[in-house]
């Protein structure tokens, strides 16, 4: 009987356990002065093989051939622990079929734990520092 009660409480701690290690850490952007309507999350995960998955959404993004001064694509920068800002990629902005609304969406794998996520306007895809203002950013996380 004892040794039952020990495999149902490991069984029950397992089972509350399993969620919280896979949850992923989900973070909003914070209200943005240069695209106020723009809004949306950043979810990280640290999956099987130890990296974090960074997937990035956000609707109300306005084109980028719209801001002042006009700009080709946004890009998507991720800050390290050790506080310094990477280029991860180029975020593609789309319309759906029945809303003139713009979504991007955006996907990456990195073996660095990002801290902070931020979004610019720039012409080059291939800049490896960024001299355009933030158009979005969460906080620390």
């Amino acid at each position: 009987m004892k040794r039952l009660n020990k495999i149902v409480l490991f069984i029950t701690v397992v089972i509350f356990m399993l969620p919280m290690t896979a949850c992923a850490q989900r973070v909003k952007f914070l209200s943005s002065a240069v695209v106020p309507a723009a809004n949306g999350v950043v979810k990280v995960k640290k999956d099987s093989n130890k990296n974090y998955q960074i997937k990035v959404f956000i609707n109300n993004l306005a084109e980028p051939q719209r801001l002042t001064p006009p700009r080709e694509m946004y890009l998507v920068w991720m800050v390290t622990e050790n506080n310094q800002p990477q280029n991860i990629g180029k975020i593609e902005a789309t319309t759906t079929f029945m809303s003139s609304k713009l979504k991007a969406s955006f996907q990456s794998v990195s073996s660095t734990k990002p801290t902070k996520i931020f979004l610019t306007a720039e012409n080059d895809p291939t800049i490896q520092y960024s001299y355009s203002e933030t158009i979005l950013t969460t906080s620390n996380f």
